[in-house]
């Protein structure tokens, strides 16, 4: 059945040939940079939460693991919820300064208190 995925073949023209395999392009992941190279935002959002308040830390470059990795440490030392994805981690209510911090810590010095 995974192999009948029709959502990841849209946009492909198809060839008659009835020995035709067709084959995804592989994604490529970016290395992860060292943390003292690591030019990270953390910003304060309300958007599309039903007025909760979330901190946002943007601009990690690197693996999707090394990204949940480092949102678990951070969500662990603040002692709350909140979600690692799509280059960005979202850690849940206003610490801005606690997560800015943390990140000081750990050897990100490029990160820096967004709004």
């Amino acid at each position: 059945m995974a192999e009948n995925d029709w959502k990841k073949r849209l946009g492909v023209v198809y060839s008659t040939n009835p020995d035709f395999q067709y084959s995804a392009p592989a994604e490529e992941e970016t290395a992860t940079l060292s943390p003292d190279r690591q030019r990270l935002i953390v910003a304060l959002d309300r958007r599309n939460r039903g007025g909760k308040q979330v901190t946002l830390v943007r601009g990690f470059t690197g693996t999707e693991e090394d990204l949940k990795t480092l949102g678990k440490t951070l969500k662990v030392k603040c002692g709350v919820g909140g979600t690692a994805k799509d280059g960005e981690i979202t850690i849940q209510g206003d610490l801005r300064d606690k997560v800015t911090a943390l990140l000081h810590e750990l050897g990100y010095t490029r990160a820096k208190r967004g709004n």
